[in-house]
């Protein structure tokens, strides 16, 4: 008769050299990634419609309200699914995007619109830093494509 651990056993991956990643976060890392590769895209090909779509969009309570719920329940699954501070900047990346959407969606769900506008529109200057922003998302999606992509082996 074996003795069996009831604690279930993750499988572990080689990304980069001595870095192991576990499938959670290849998969998240592939998620996110090319979320983030096609919204910047979008973000350089459309910058016009996007800046007044934003605007537009933060004005919207109902509809804020309603991103604010999507923004929550996708930052709760994220952590549920990967809370891990530690094992390289890939893992740490996706649990950071996890507690920030997490707190977008609070902030969406719980601000009055007239201050989460001002948060986007002013304080963080959205229409001023917008190339900065695109560009910030870009080299995001590029490095967690890379880490989620990256021809990996099997740790035994």
């Amino acid at each position: 008769m074996g003795v069996t651990s009831a604690t279930p056993r993750r499988s572990l991956l080689i990304v980069g050299p001595g870095d192991p990643v576990s499938k959670e976060t290849r998969f998240l890392c592939r998620l996110l990634g090319l979320y983030c590769l096609i919204i910047a895209l979008a973000m350089l090909a459309q910058r016009q419609s996007t800046v007044a779509t934003v605007a537009a969009l933060l004005h919207d309570r109902p509809l804020m309200y309603v991103l604010g719920v999507w923004c929550l329940f996708a930052g709760i699954a994220i952590i549920l699914v990967h809370n891990v501070w530690s094992g390289g900047p890939a893992p740490v990346m996706v649990t950071a995007i996890g507690w920030l959407t997490l707190l977008k969606g609070v902030a969406f769900v719980g601000l009055p619109p007239m201050r989460t506008a001002e948060l986007y529109l002013a304080q963080l200057r959205y229409q001023q830093l917008y190339l900065l922003y695109a560009c910030l998302t870009f080299a995001l999606g590029a490095y967690l494509c890379y880490a989620g992509f990256k021809v990996a082996r099997t740790l035994r």
